[in-house]
């Protein structure tokens, strides 16, 4: 059975790619592996419609539970986004299903813009995904083929593009609300209804109320998300020209979706393959490496300066990660001018030619970036490399330029904790809390990362919704600054169709969506963005108050990995804490 369905579907990945084109404005979901169970249906005279779970991710296959039509109650600081998941039934086709959500006003008139047509509310859209590895331990491992995993649809983008959608006889179809209280709203009450219905005919209206507590956000969070964009990816399914003016619109609205989130770090790759080319678009260089006719390197900085300026318009300008020094193909590109071709050059860290050739680009590389004014912000970046190698690294940085600044996503090796400006390490390695506060005082970035050896807490297509938002509850309770993610949108060759990959469980590579679609697993991570920002506004409003500094590291307390099973999950955790700090 696994591998029909894995013929018909790479079947219609075929037809679908057949002239070159992707979906992008509206496409087709792909046939459900799994039937819909008639029996289950059969009670279902007419669409069972109501308010659901953010938690849950809904089944297509199956009539939601639990649905309840009465008021929804939602709450929020000023300058939050919250969350709501309506969810419709049917056992009859539906032609033309459409959501309406009107503007949320209070009894004295304020108002709250309607979220209808913006990205983060729209239908959920489902997408095939597969499981963990059989020992159920992650996600890590060459997968080339599909039908040894069970395959599933799962709910998971969230389509702002598409006005209507139709359903078929006995299934499901969520549609995700993201609600954003303006920083200057008002406190108190707010009503809207939400209206849901079949071409002219209504089927159901949901009221829906959000209380917008007095206190607000920070405007910008302090939390400091590290999501690596892929530009490749973009032109690669858009069919655009690398860095065209085409190119950089459409990068617009997920770099914003980016920044809108807590993305604070540019992921600029400064030589050809620094990953080895390990996503479907590989990274190529934002530099152009030349050997000079007259024996003398030579780099040319303008794709890097373009991506640089374009990303520091929209204000994610904390940070500047350059990749890599040390890539996991120790080859580095070249275009050889006397020959007038590409050419390779094998050198490891310790080498002659090896420090030949980087003191020349990190020399040019640093008077470049002190000419831009960005020195100050940009990263040497290393992935995942040896202590070994990060102490060659940096002897050449510094013999080059003081300056640079050095990050290392990896182990944890305290020994480099002092040359490391940017330190990030696995979700299992845990910094002691002296070395936390050394670099703290020193106003050195200390972070965490999963990827996919984590079965969970994770952000795979098939991992628990609230997964993503357990990270920023985590960083909380650690004294983190934020979270690194490898891949914010390096996607597989049909996102919307398929996440699955080759190399590792689905979804491992990308947050969201062609169309700038968000998705459950986004939105929940910005959730925990949000709740990293409640925690230190707490604690600093509630400083010198021990009972209320209490209750939060008792909330806190509850985030620990170990404890995360298929029956504790961390939507449980989460729910847990939020009762706790909502007393406060």
């Amino acid at each position: 059975m696994r591998k029909r369905i894995t013929a018909l579907l790479a079947g219609l990945l075929s037809l679908a790619t057949a002239y070159g084109q992707y979906p992008v404005e509206s496409y087709q979901e792909l046939p459900n592996p799994t039937p819909s169970d008639r029996s289950l249906w059969q009670s279902l005279s007419v669409p069972v419609i109501g308010w659901g779970s953010i938690d849950i991710r809904y089944p297509k296959e199956r009539p939601a539970e639990g649905l309840t039509s009465k008021e929804l109650r939602l709450s929020g600081w000023r300058g939050e986004r919250v969350y709501a998941q309506a969810v419709v039934s049917s056992s009859t086709p539906l032609t033309a299903l459409t959501y309406e959500i009107s503007d949320l006003r209070s009894s004295d008139g304020a108002v709250i813009p309607s979220s209808q047509g913006k990205s983060g509310t729209g239908f959920v859209r489902y997408v095939l995904t597969d499981e963990l590895n059989k020992d159920g331990l992650g996600g890590c491992g060459e997968r080339p083929d599909h039908s040894l995993f069970d395959s599933t649809l799962v709910a998971d983008g969230i389509d702002h593009l598409a006005r209507s959608l139709d359903l078929t006889p006995c299934t499901t179809r969520p549609i995700w609300f993201s609600i954003d209280i303006p920083r200057d709203a008002r406190a108190g009450s707010y009503r809207a209804m939400v209206t849901i219905c079949d071409g002219d005919r209504a089927l159901a209206t949901l009221p829906l109320s959000v209380v917008v507590d007095e206190r607000a956000l920070p405007e910008r969070s302090d939390f400091f998300l590290d999501l690596w964009q892929n530009p490749y990816a973009i032109a690669r399914y858009y069919g655009v020209t690398p860095w065209s003016e085409e190119h950089f619109s459409i990068m617009r609205p997920y770099m914003e979706m980016y920044r809108d989130a807590g993305g604070k770090a540019i992921t600029a790759s400064i030589m050809y393959k620094p990953w080895n080319g390990q996503t479907h678009d590989p990274f190529d260089s934002m530099i152009d490496w030349r050997l000079g006719r007259d024996g003398k390197w030579h780099f040319d900085y303008t794709h890097f300066d373009e991506w640089v300026s374009f990303m520091l318009d929209l204000g994610i300008d904390k940070a500047i990660t350059c990749f890599s020094m040390v890539p996991w193909e120790l080859s580095f590109r070249y275009f050889d001018e006397a020959s007038g071709e590409y050419k390779f050059l094998r050198a490891e860290p310790g080498s002659e030619s090896y420090t030949e050739l980087w003191s020349a680009m990190l020399r040019s590389f640093a008077q470049h970036l002190r000419a831009k004014g960005w020195i100050d912000r940009t990263y040497i970046a290393m992935d995942e490399r040896s202590p070994e190698v990060m102490e060659e690294c940096f002897r050449l940085i510094q013999e080059a330029d003081p300056e640079l600044k050095v990050h290392m996503t990896g182990a944890l090796h305290e020994e480099l904790s002092d040359h490391l400006d940017y330190y990030c390490v696995g979700l299992a390695a845990k910094y002691s809390e002296e070395l936390k506060a050394k670099r703290g005082s020193e106003g050195k970035i200390t972070t965490f990362y999963t990827c996919c050896a984590e079965p969970r807490p994770n952000t795979f297509t098939f991992s628990a919704a609230a997964d993503g938002e357990w990270y920023g509850w985590y960083a909380a309770r650690e004294g983190l600054d934020g979270y690194l993610r490898w891949a914010y949108n390096s996607w597989v060759e049909q996102p919307l169709l398929d996440s699955r990959y080759s190399n590792w469980a689905a979804g491992d590579t990308y947050l969201v969506y062609p169309g700038a679609r968000s998705s459950i697993r986004f939105e929940r991570l910005r959730r925990g963005v949000q709740s990293f920002d409640k925690i230190r506004a707490l604690r600093s409003q509630y400083a010198g108050d021990r009972q209320a500094l209490a209750k939060i590291d008792e909330a806190l307390s509850l985030f620990d990995e170990s404890k995360l099973s298929p029956s504790y999950t961390s939507d449980r955790i989460i729910n847990e804490a939020r009762e706790i700090i909502e007393t406060l």
